[in-house]
Parts: C-alpha cells; sequence; structure tokens
C-alpha cells in the first residue's frame, strides 16, 4: 500500500496541471529548503513579461484584472512575489538579491506617474473599468490609500531600494496610519506589514496595539476560519517569527492550518472564496493559491 502524499506534494501535483508558468517557477523556489536561483531568474524573467511601455505591469498579473494596462495592484502583486523569493533560501543568492533589487527599483518611474500629492497611490486606476474584472473593482475610482501604498513601500525597501518617492510613501504611510478611522482587512494586512519594517519600534508597537484592539469587529478579517471572504492571520504573518503572530490567538492561527489542510481539495489545490471575472481567472487564482497555501503549510511545520 502506497504512502499517502502530504498536502504540499498534491499542491505540486495540482500546479503541474493546472497554474501558469510564474507560479510553477516560483513553487520552485519557495516550496523547497534548496537554493535555486535559477528558478527564481525565470520568476523574474516572468514578471517582467507582463511589463508595459510605461514601465508598470498589467496584463492580467493579478488574475481578477484582466486589463493589459498598467496597474498599481500588479506592482504590488509582483512585489509579493519578489517578497516571497526574498524570503527563500535562494534569497540568500547575491545574484538573485541584485537582480530583486533591479526590477524593484525599476518599478518606481511608474509609481511615481500615479502617485497622488500627498504620496499615495491608488491600489488601481480607472483604466481598470476598460476591461473584463471582478465585481469587487467597480468602476475602477479608488482614493490612494495604505493599501496599496504600504506594502509596496515595505517591500521596495525589502528589496534594497531607496529612492525619494519611498520618502514621501512613508510621510503617507505614517500619517494615515495614525489618523485612520475606516479600517478593513486589507489595510490592516498592509499596515502590519509596513509597521514590520519601520525603524522606529516604539512607534510601531504603539500602532500595532491599535491595531489589535480593533480586530474583532474589523470588516472582511476573519480571525478565526469561515466560509466567507477574509484577509485571515495567515496572511498577515505567514511565518511563526513574523511579528505580526503575536497580534492574534495560538488558538486562531492553529484553526486557520486545521482549515487549510481540511479545505484542500481532491485535485491537489484549492477553491476561491469569492468570484473571479471568468475561468481563466479563476484557474490563475487557484495557482496562487496552491503556491500560498503550500507555501504556508511548509512554513508551520504542516507537511
Amino acid at each position: 500500500m502506497s504512502a499517502k502524499r502530504s498536502g504540499v506534494d498534491r499542491a505540486r501535483a495540482f500546479l503541474l496541471t493546472h497554474a501558469r508558468p510564474l507560479e510553477r517557477r516560483l513553487s520552485e523556489v519557495v516550496l523547497t529548503e534548496v537554493a535555486r536561483p535559477e528558478a527564481a531568474l525565470a520568476v523574474l524573467d516572468l514578471l517582467r513579461g507582463h511589463r508595459n511601455a510605461d514601465g508598470g505591469l498589467g496584463h492580467a498579473l493579478e488574475p481578477d484584472v484582466r486589463a493589459p494596462t498598467s496597474q498599481p495592484l500588479a506592482v504590488d502583486f509582483a512585489l509579493d512575489v519578489v517578497e516571497q523569493v526574498l524570503d527563500s533560501p535562494t534569497g540568500d543568492v547575491d545574484e538573485v538579491r541584485a537582480a530583486c533589487r533591479s526590477f524593484a527599483r525599476s518599478l518606481v518611474p511608474y509609481l511615481e506617474s500615479v502617485t497622488t500629492p500627498d504620496g499615495g497611490v491608488p491600489i488601481v486606476v480607472d483604466s481598470v473599468a476598460e476591461f473584463p474584472r471582478a465585481a469587487h473593482w467597480g468602476d475602477g475610482r479608488f482614493p490612494a490609500g495604505l493599501n496599496p501604498t504600504a506594502g509596496i513601500a515595505t517591500r521596495l525597501r525589502k528589496a534594497g531600494m531607496t529612492a525619494p518617492w519611498l520618502d514621501a510613501a512613508d510621510e503617507f504611510c505614517r500619517s494615515r496610519i495614525e489618523s485612520l478611522t475606516e479600517w478593513d482587512g486589507h489595510s490592516m494586512l498592509n499596515v502590519v506589514t509596513y509597521l514590520g519594517g519601520v525603524d522606529d519600534r516604539g512607534w510601531a508597537a504603539r500602532q500595532l496595539d491599535v491595531v489589535q484592539a480593533r480586530l474583532a469587529d474589523l470588516p472582511h478579517f476573519n480571525l478565526y476560519p469561515a466560509e466567507k471572504y477574509g484577509v485571515t492571520p495567515l496572511d498577515v504573518a505567514p511565518r511563526p517569527d513574523d511579528p505580526g503572530r503575536a497580534l492574534f490567538p495560538a488558538a486562531a492561527v492553529e484553526a486557520h492550518l486545521d482549515f487549510c489542510e481540511a479545505a484542500q481539495t481532491d485535485d491537489g489545490g484549492w477553491e476561491l472564496s469569492w468570484e473571479p471575472p471568468g475561468p481563466a481567472a479563476e484557474l490563475e487564482w487557484r495557482g496562487v493559491l496552491a503556491v500560498r497555501n503550500a507555501r504556508l503549510l511548509l512554513l508551520n511545520g504542516r507537511d
């Protein structure tokens, strides 16, 4: 009788038959304890394949937006991929770190072009409405916000970037965090990401206390597993040593890990908890989720 395959092995098999090249190559980097610089460089090449003449990224890199036009959302998605590469064993390879820094630097001119006078960027720009998209993107008219400015700024710095754009983004983020009244799960995720990377740890600790006090009634956030869509503690702090883990009860983290294991489908993937704009987007997202969830299981000793 053959041994039962682990959830991570089943996810790898799913990626081979269902996922786009980006997630297949990323899985080679983040689902292993061995450095894979050639795969990491291939991941960056695949991200560059979504570049436009304005220096931004589009072409459905983030699957819910089918627009070919550049979107801050796509930049945010790409930098999340870069962060995963840098957090992997391959992230210690000098050539890979240099390539990640170069890729991050190349995004700044586009970000400058969509930055509002106060230093922030919107999650999407209105050209998104000209193309198929998930319903939650509406008419594409969004103000500059912590989602995505805080996450983008943090990940650019993590990639080794310095630029005047980052200084303005820092001012925007600090001001918005201190005065934020309208919270949801996505803004909280970006705030915690940002606070984990700032040098002023005393200020960060005070802001994290505010975040923790508001978790119980935060829209689009599931402290414990639920069928409805929402950001989870594992989205905010996927690694056991992430500073954000201290915000959440250990029982909530373990419950989400249990839920992740139980929700893996017979084909080795996971289903979406929202409505994508079409079958291609659904399949692409399932590839994204397969990498993300298999990585979570590995990082948290659930393989």
